[in-house]
């Protein structure tokens, strides 16, 4: 109601009741006079038949036509405004006599199908009244028989009688009515006009004074004499204009003094907001010199540093007595416990800046793991702690994520449980918690033996440069940064640490980690045919190494019987003639081994020794006492089984590079197009492996050319390139050359979301991440080129000799990787560091220049991606994250003071490049 003013509300309530109660009598009154009018007709027309009925017996008993047309002929004539016709139906109900011709006769005539009328009836339509009376012989001198003392039914006579005087009347009455209906509802309009006159005039006076009150005209007041409610409303409005004009008054006041109270503020407050300005300057100055000096000192400290560990060992390889011996590896490991603690001050200080990026390349999780615990397993051994690594077979080994920050998690946590757990063992186990398409997520855990936390002490051992207990800082020494790293870079991998532990009692980290299903398993795959033929019993009482084992044989499907006490090894060893293991913890003691050494070598003659101890001379006493193969715990799942199945091969050497496999190269030709000259060569050697003809190209302008003059099966892109880039050169190439229909293939070391995609987009077919590995690229070929015929070669692995094998695995140079890189050829991994190394000159000429500003961020990002290609493919993984990290950040940002940390850090890495490139010459010598 709130839409409607009070004057329709006023002739709303009066109008309506009106209407309707007008409108409800005068139908009913309608209505009724309608039906009066009804039975008045029916009952005159009943009168009427009625007595002609019988005054009809005596001629239609007599079959008297004229005197019966006589009779209703007269009663017409007398009453023809209100009969039609009158119609006389013998007994057979057919027509005797009819008072006037009627064009349809048949309405006056009772239905054939239902018997004569008995008495009188009226049947009603909208313009006409039929009745019908039966014509009974009751008459005296009647000629019509009596059946069974009745009278007999000698016809019936039927009358329509008209409805128009009635209707007429009818439409008067109704007419009438209505008038009456509207002058009432006319009466009640004037009333209603008067009412509203009366009450809404004041109230919209009112309304107009309140409406100028809002304006601000306090001084407004209603005028006039009003009684009751309207007297009060008006008492009321002035009341309120009153209070407002005072209340006005204080307001203005009021508003003075703030205004005054809130200038000086403004003033305050701006000058506080000088200060602030002042004090956040400062404040990033501050971070900045912070910054400059972190990487300063980094520079500064590592360089030496790394100058005094690379000299210490090269003294380590001359004549020494063993008190030099002795001391340079004391300043070895000194040194080297101060760069770990300076690194973990600067991972820290990345962490904290969000600067630290996670790689996500390819990389096989076990050896990876099996790398930190072959590092760390010698400090274990020292404390004759049983160290074990236990991987469920279902973990995935081939992943990827970044194994470098991985490594330092575990490196950490099993650092920490070595350096507090005095006695016992300490097991690093992993497991497979959820496996979705490509996402996986592992749980692993490092539980020891040691001393313990309690639970006041576990609320401070996540926070920065804070350990468990003071005391400890000088027991065992430490920053106390290395756990808030390890949970910074857990919650990177997208989990989160967890600690469980009580004094006395060890304690168990256990934690979270995402990563992705690599499309294939990096490294050399193991012998598992022969694996499953063998017969193997192991003897090893320590329960948890007995596990690992026996996890191992179930993966390989090895046949294993296991001993874990002297009652079972009797039992076992009577009748066993296969290889036997025989794991000792105490390397002090080595009778019992020695023993179980005899006894075995009396059934067999294959027997491998785990030994809890990296000693050589330990190992030659096992060697000496019958043993075939002697290996360190925790054991390297491929040494063991390279010992279980050749046993020509050594299994504390580097395993020598593979054989190249004869196979047969594809009728095809390929152009390979990159601008890094280590890529380019390592995807020719590849190619030349695969197929019959390869040309290559350093730019896009000259990939046009070739494509312009040669025609190819399939075409190898790099994406960014001097002169032309890879898009623009595939385009061109689709627009007006021979290989408008070739593959076109990316090839690109980034992996940003999204990034395939975008070049499927623009005109390529396919798409390869760096570091390019032969089993990808031999499978894109066949992908695009699956007819392609094959052209047999000979094998010349047969006549080859094999390289002489290199061994050299630090921080900085993983042969190892730049084998894999390289497809296991030792030759081309040799030549692609060489021409890393030439690169080196380049690039710090380059950092030089970025940092004073002579050269912009383009153009250092150009070198930076050459650069990074080269490290990817010779092993270099510091090299390789530090320069993905610089050129993501740039990519984003173009900020070169927010990379200066990791560009000074990058001209030390390229140092330590250098010099494990002078210990790698001295080896090859």
């Amino acid at each position: 109601m709130t839409k409607y003013g009070l004057r329709a509300r006023v002739y709303i309530l009066t109008i309506i009741p009106t209407l309707f109660v007008g409108i409800l009598l005068a139908s009913y009154f309608t209505f009724n006079r309608n039906q009066q009018l009804d039975n008045f007709v029916i009952e005159q027309g009943v009168n009427v038949i009625e007595p002609l009925a019988i005054a009809s017996e005596v001629g239609l008993s007599r079959y008297n036509r004229e005197k019966v047309k006589s009779l209703i002929s007269v009663t017409h004539r007398k009453m023809s405004p209100l009969i039609k016709s009158i119609a006389v139906y013998d007994k057979h109900n057919q027509l005797f006599v009819t008072s006037n011709y009627h064009r349809n006769i048949r309405l006056l005539q009772s239905d054939p199908e239902l018997p004569l009328p008995q008495s009188t009836q009226v049947e009603i339509y909208p313009n006409r009244i039929i009745l019908r009376a039966p014509i009974w012989a009751e008459a005296e001198g009647s000629f019509a028989a009596f059946s069974n003392g009745k009278p007999e039914l000698l016809g019936y006579i039927s009358m329509q009688y008209n409805k128009d005087r009635a209707l007429l009347l009818q439409f008067r009455d109704t007419t009438v009515a209505l008038f009456i209906v509207l002058f009432g509802v006319l009466i009640s309009v004037l009333f209603a006009f008067q009412l509203s006159k009366q009450v809404t005039q004041p109230i919209t006076n009112m309304v107009n004074i309140v409406d100028r009150i809002r304006q601000g005209r306090l001084d407004a007041r209603v005028d006039g004499s009003y009684t009751g409610e309207l007297g009060l409303l008006k008492h009321g409005i002035n009341s309120m204009a009153k209070s407002l004009a005072e209340y006005h008054e204080e307001m203005h006041q009021s508003i003075d003094q703030a205004t005054s109270d809130l200038r000086e503020t403004l003033e305050q407050i701006e000058i506080q907001n000088i200060e602030l300005d002042i004090a956040k300057k400062e404040a990033q100055q501050g971070a900045k010199a912070k910054s400059e000096f972190l990487a300063n000192m980094s520079h500064e400290l590592r360089t030496p540093l790394n100058g005094v560990i690379g000299f210490a060992r090269q003294l380590l390889k001359t004549q020494l007595n063993s008190n030099q011996a002795d001391y340079l590896l004391t300043i070895e490991k000194s040194a080297n416990n101060l760069l770990a603690i300076i690194n973990d001050i600067l991972d820290f200080s990345k962490l904290e800046a969000g600067k630290l990026k996670l790689e996500r390349i390819d990389f096989n999780f076990r050896d990876t793991i099996n790398d930190v615990v072959t590092l760390l397993a010698p400090s274990a051994q020292d404390k004759n702690l049983e160290l074990n690594l236990l991987i469920e077979p279902n973990v995935p080994e081939g992943l990827r994520g970044d194994p470098l920050r991985l490594q330092q998690v575990f490196t950490n946590l099993l650092g920490n449980a070595i350096k507090f757990t005095h006695q016992g063992e300490i097991t690093v186990a992993i497991s497979l918690i959820k496996q979705q398409g490509q996402q996986v997520v592992l749980n692993a855990s490092v539980k020891d033996t040691g001393i313990g936390i309690s639970k006041e002490q576990q609320s401070q051992l996540f926070q920065a440069f804070k350990q468990a207990d003071t005391s400890i800082n000088r027991e065992y020494g430490g920053t106390g940064l290395g756990l808030v790293i390890t949970q910074k870079l857990v919650q990177h991998m997208g989990g989160d640490i967890k600690l469980s532990s009580e004094p006395e009692k060890g304690a168990v980290f256990s934690f979270d980690i995402h990563l992705e299903q690599a499309n294939m398993v990096l490294g050399a795959p193991l012998p598992l045919t022969a694996l499953s033929q063998l017969s193997v019993l192991l003897y090893e009482p320590h329960q948890v190494s007995q596990s690992v084992i026996s996890g191992l044989a179930q993966q390989w499907q090895l046949p294993l019987q296991t001993a874990t006490d002297d009652a079972q090894w009797q039992s076992a060893i009577k009748d066993f003639s296969g290889t036997v293991i025989i794991g000792h913890s105490d390397w002090q003691t080595l009778e019992p081994l020695q023993k179980k050494i005899a006894e075995a070598l009396e059934r067999s003659s294959e027997v491998i020794v785990l030994i809890n101890s990296s000693d050589p001379d330990i190992h030659q006493r096992v060697i000496e006492a019958g043993a075939k193969h002697c290996m360190s715990k925790p054991i390297n799942h491929r040494k063991l089984a390279q010992a279980l199945v050749d046993e020509k091969i050594a299994v504390n050497d580097v395993v020598t590079p593979m054989a190249k496999v004869s196979r047969s190269k594809l009728v095809l030709k390929v152009l390979a197009v990159d601008d890094n000259a280590a890529n380019l060569k390592l995807i020719s050697a590849m190619l030349h492996e695969l197929v019959t003809q390869v040309d290559t190209c350093t730019n896009g302008l000259e990939a046009i050319t070739k494509a312009e003059e040669e025609s190819y099966d399939l075409i190898l892109m790099d994406i960014q390139m001097p002169i032309l880039d890879g898009i623009s050169a595939t385009q061109k190439i689709r627009q007006n050359s021979k290989n408008e229909q070739t593959p076109i293939i990316a090839v690109t070391a980034h992996a940003l979301a999204g990034e395939k995609e975008q070049l499927l987009g623009q005109g390529v077919d396919d798409y390869l991440a760096k570091p390019i590995d032969e089993s990808s690229l031999e499978k894109l070929i066949h992908r695009w080129q699956p007819n392609a015929k094959l052209l047999s070669r000979e094998d010349f692995a047969a006549t080859l000799d094999q390289p002489k094998t290199i061994e050299f695995e630090n921080a900085s140079l993983s042969w190892k990787l730049a084998m894999q890189r390289a497809n296991n050829n030792q030759a081309l991994a040799i030549d692609m560091f060489v021409m890393l190394q030439d690169s080196f000159v380049e690039i710090e000429e380059a950092i030089e220049q970025i940092l004073n500003q002579q050269i912009n961020a383009d153009e250092f990002v150009l070198l930076v991606h050459r650069f990074r290609g080269g490290c990817a493919y010779s092993g270099c993984k510091r090299l390789e994250s530090l320069t993905t990290t610089i050129e993501d950040s740039l990519r984003q940002h173009g900020d070169v003071a927010q990379v200066e940390p990791e560009l000074l850090e990058l001209s030390d890495e390229i140092e330590k490049v250098k010099q494990a490139a002078k210990q790698l010459n001295q080896q090859q010598r």
